[in-house]
Order: structure tokens, then C-alpha cells, then sequence
């Protein structure tokens, strides 16, 4: 079990995240204002497996494993920056529209809506940012429990704030 001092700094760096929209934001605003109260729930449903996912992979090491890889970590940069170049193009090139602008989107079926609720997440580099950098700061392996247990009670806590 994490100290009270670690899982309480933790809590409220995870509301300041919460508190700075990203795309999930952006997505289940979106969603819930084009097709309603349901459909917001459904793809904060998606939202909520990737953090979870995110929160396993953290857990037990893959994530660790993933950043040794010399290529991985380079290829997420590079992939991170052109993504951000695509929606500056967007926006700025002639007759563009802002990736903000207001639009009709299609009504999508409950399982599409929980199916990009889940790939907005993990496409999201500050949720990713957060569990490979900020989430290791917070483990002690001497004399708090495991180290396992003690990521899952983080992620659970980031979950619960998000």
C-alpha cells in the first residue's frame, strides 16, 4: 500500500490532469452533446478500459519493457509529433477547419462508441506520459508492499479522480 503522503500528491496531480482537457475530454463532450446523456456513458465506458489497460500494462512491467527498446521510445516521439503537424495542417492550410470546429457527427452504435472511447485513450500521450514517467515516481519497494499492489492502488486512485 502506497504512504498517505504519496497517494494524496498522487490524487491531486491526477485531478490537475483531469482539470486540463485532452482528447478524451474533447471526445466525450462531444459525444454526449451530439448523441446524448447514454452515449457519453457508454464511451466514458471505453475511456475508462483504457486507463485500466494502461494501468496493468504499468503495473506489470510491460510498459518498462516497451521503453528499453531504443526504437519504441523514438518512434512514439516522432509518430507524437507528426500526429500534432497533421492538426496544425489542418487547421492553418487554406479552407482547413479547426480539428474544434462544430460539426454533425453520425450516430454511431453503443459498440463503436465504447470501441473509440477505448482508442481515444490509448492514443492519448498524457495519459501515456502519465503512467510511463509519473506513476513510477510514486512506488517505493522498500517497506510499502509490493510493488504491484502499490501501482494498482495509484491507478485505481487516478481512475477514480479521472
Amino acid at each position: 500500500m502506497p504512504a498517505t503522503s504519496d497517494l494524496l500528491a498522487f490524487a491531486l496531480i491526477s485531478l490537475g490532469m483531469v482539470l486540463t482537457p485532452g482528447p478524451n475530454m474533447i471526445y466525450l463532450v462531444s459525444r454526449s452533446i451530439c448523441q446524448g446523456r447514454r452515449a457519453g456513458l457508454v464511451s466514458l465506458g471505453g475511456v475508462v478500459l483504457g486507463f485500466v489497460f494502461y494501468m496493468l500494462c504499468a503495473a506489470l512491467g510491460i510498459t518498462a519493457l516497451l521503453m528499453t527498446v531504443p526504437f519504441a521510445y523514438d518512434a512514439l516521439r516522432i509518430g507524437g509529433a507528426f500526429y500534432l503537424l497533421y492538426l496544425a495542417w489542418q487547421a492553418l492550410k487554406p479552407g482547413g477547419r479547426s480539428p474544434f470546429a462544430v460539426r454533425d457527427l453520425p450516430q454511431d452504435t453503443p459498440r463503436r462508441l465504447f470501441a473509440m472511447g477505448f482508442l481515444t485513450n490509448l492514443l492519448n500521450p498524457k495519459i501515456a506520459v502519465m503512467y510511463l514517467s509519473l506513476l513510477p515516481q510514486f512506488l517505493h519497494p522498500d517497506g510499502h508492499g509490493s510493488v504491484l499492489m502499490q501501482s494498482l492502488v495509484l491507478g485505481a486512485t487516478q481512475i477514480v479522480v479521472s
